[in-house]
């Protein structure tokens, strides 16, 4: 009579668990490093995709100068904005914190950054890892608020559920950018700024396209390139109904700029 092989039971990791915050991406069919002794794909990884396809495509719906975020998350190379924390949130910090910073882009590209006297950088170019980038941005803030002074804030997949920027920063107040001709704001005191450091902020400078803000309108913004020029204005129309205006215009001949 023909024996049925018996499946193997798959062994657990013996690792040591870790918290859904913590647990680093692998691949779909590796051991979860969460210690569960299941495939990535069936335990942490799920949530992971789930998370994606949960994609909210107005992360800033609600904040003062929406239109104002996402040029400074996709246009604009160098600029910086002065936050307001709500109520009771500042009370999350480790020690004082006297002031935070969103900024385009800072070293290396990490979400954040606690200065040597404690104040906060929180950088929006990123990548997002939930699908919801105010909840990363919100992540990398908290996080940066129990950082001690003088350190970074490390790349992390967001803690599901975690707050969004909507409920950690004061709604009712201004959103003001402030467009910089280079990356000196990344350092305290940018002249005496010297060997590696000095090299990273000359490379960053010289790539940098030239911005400027314009006055005339609002979310809009004057790129300076080589070869042409461009303005790049964000809208928070709908988007048909824009295109619809634009071929109205270009078909009236009154889309142009104007001579020069």
């Amino acid at each position: 009579m023909a024996k049925k092989a018996a499946k193997k039971s798959p062994q657990r990791s013996q690792s040591t668990t870790v918290t859904a915050g913590e647990v680093p991406v692998v691949g779909a069919r590796e051991m979860c490093p969460c210690g569960s002794g299941r495939r990535y794909k069936a335990c942490h990884g799920r949530e992971a995709a789930h998370a994606v396809q949960e994609l909210v495509h107005r992360p800033f719906e609600g904040l003062p100068g929406e239109a104002d975020w996402v040029a400074l998350r996709e246009l604009v190379p160098a600029a910086t904005v002065p936050l307001t924390l709500a109520a009771g949130v500042a009370e999350q910090a480790e020690g004082e914190v006297p002031s935070v910073t969103l900024a385009t882009v800072l070293p290396l590209a990490w979400p954040a950054l606690r200065r040597p006297d404690g104040s906060i950088l929180l950088g929006l170019q990123t990548q997002s890892s939930s699908g919801d980038l105010s909840r990363d941005l919100a992540d990398a803030l908290e996080l940066a608020l129990t950082t001690a002074p003088g350190s970074p804030v490390p790349s992390r997949r967001t803690v599901p559920g975690g707050r969004r920027l909507q409920e950690l920063l004061d709604t009712g107040a201004p959103f003001v950018p402030v467009v910089h001709s280079g990356f000196e704001f990344w350092l305290e005191d940018s002249e005496a700024a010297e060997g590696e450091v000095a090299a990273s902020l000359e490379r960053a400078n010289a790539s940098a396209i030239p911005t400027e803000k314009l006055t005339s309108v609002a979310s809009a913004y004057w790129c300076g390139t080589p070869d042409k020029n461009h303005l790049r204005w964000v809208m928070t129309v709908p988007e048909e109904q824009l295109l619809d205006a634009l071929a109205r215009l270009s078909t009236a001949g009154e889309s142009s700029l104007g001579e020069d």
